[in-house]
């Protein structure tokens, strides 16, 4: 959270009430507070004084709008500016106003209660921004096969919105045959031969046989994984291996791969739940 206020006793006091709760950060003006934002990014909550010299809290809050609209905003006053404070509520740029002297009880109220407005606020913006990933994957997926032929040139366009879309290092997609992997790979963002790396690789039989998704986010400190292809050869350090899975049958096995440790990757295959499932129908069509 960003406080605000010329008063330096003011900003002591309420650095000191939130300190144990919150990453605080200082300002004694609001030209001072918008450089610190610049540097800083965004933060959840904002407590501005109001009667400041230079620039109003209300003005200086408003400027913080165009760049940082999910911050929730709160105005101290020891003033009636109802003007001032009405016209920044309606345009919703405060969120609420104290007045001074505030009560700390009251204060730490809103203040928590700002924060998990705003929490909640990001929460239901990424549900959001998964779903439109999802939804676009799939149509992708969609566009692909209805002009994609033969299965070959499939695999491989698919392999690459897989790879773009998840922002992964390399992506390999290949088709399975009586629980076995066949001849048709699509690959992705590999400069090396990339024909062998799943019969290679340790996880695609337990993904094939288990039909269950394989993940890791560290295999530098998996011996077995670290010394296989393609872990070596390309500097792979995290990867998913996924089941393509219609009607109890694996059509195919898709690899995503990052040259970096993940601590999302759980995320990641949660988020490609329904393009996976529009993948296998779409394959099941093609064979």
């Amino acid at each position: 959270m960003l406080i605000v206020d010329d008063e330096p006793d003011n900003l002591d006091l309420l650095y000191r009430t939130f300190r144990r709760d919150f990453q605080v950060l200082r300002a004694e003006s609001g030209l001072q507070a918008l450089e610190l934002l610049s540097s800083e990014g965004e933060v959840a909550v904002i407590i501005s004084d109001q009667r400041m010299p230079e620039m109003k809290g209300t003005e200086f809050l408003s400027k913080t709008v165009p760049e940082f609209p999910d911050t929730v905003r709160i105005i101290l006053t020891g003033f009636t500016d109802v003007e001032d404070l009405v016209d920044a509520i309606n345009a919703g740029q405060v969120y609420r106003y104290i007045t001074k002297p505030w009560d700390p009880d009251e204060l730490k109220t809103v203040v928590h209660n700002a924060a998990e407005t705003y929490d909640l606020l990001k929460q239901r913006l990424g549900e959001l921004e998964q779903s439109r990933a999802e939804t676009s994957l799939t149509s992708e997926i969609v566009t692909i096969v209805e002009k994609s032929d033969p299965v070959n040139d499939t695999v491989e366009a698919i392999a690459k919105i897989f790879c773009r879309s998840c922002s992964a290092d390399i992506c390999l997609l290949q088709l399975v045959e009586g629980g076995a992997l066949s001849g048709a790979q699509g690959s992705y963002g590999a400069s090396e031969d990339t024909s062998c790396w799943l019969t290679q690789e340790p996880l695609t039989q337990v993904a094939i046989t288990t039909k269950t998704p394989q993940i890791n986010g560290n295999i530098s400190v998996d011996a077995t994984l670290s010394a296989a292809e393609p872990y070596v050869s390309a500097g792979i350090q995290s990867g998913i291996v996924a089941p393509i899975i219609f009607r109890g049958q694996v059509l195919a096995v898709l690899a995503l791969l990052w040259r970096h440790p993940q601590t999302v990757l759980q995320d990641k295959l949660n988020q490609l739940n329904l393009p996976i499932k529009q993948l296998a129908l779409a394959l099941a069509f093609t064979r």
